[in-house]
């Protein structure tokens, strides 16, 4: 499945916690789809990083199902500090509407 292989890739970032969440009923695709996704990352990877830094180490990791299968990625990144006041208050995607 996607999620295991998008959180398999995810975990050369050391993560302390990883979460993938498989979005898909959310949007106008066919049942059973697998292209739209929410990754929760935290790691020290990201210590001194600016989010788009951090964006762009995942897009990196992932470069070859966004190119293939995956259509849209909500990323959640933190560090492990950050998580300590975050892991609480991370947004909800919101329902495709087209």
């Amino acid at each position: 499945m996607m999620q295991q292989q998008i959180e398999q890739k995810l975990s050369a970032l050391s993560p302390t916690f990883i979460e993938v969440v498989n979005e898909s009923h959310m949007h106008h695709v066919p049942p059973g789809s697998q292209t739209h996704f929410k990754a929760i990352v935290v790691s020290a990877e990201f210590e001194g990083k600016r989010p788009v830094a951090r964006h762009q180490m995942v897009y990196r990791l992932l470069a070859e199902e966004m190119a293939q299968q995956v259509h849209a990625l909500a990323l959640h990144t933190y560090t492990p500090q950050e998580w300590e006041s975050a892991q609480d208050d991370v947004p909800d995607s919101p329902v495709c509407k087209g």
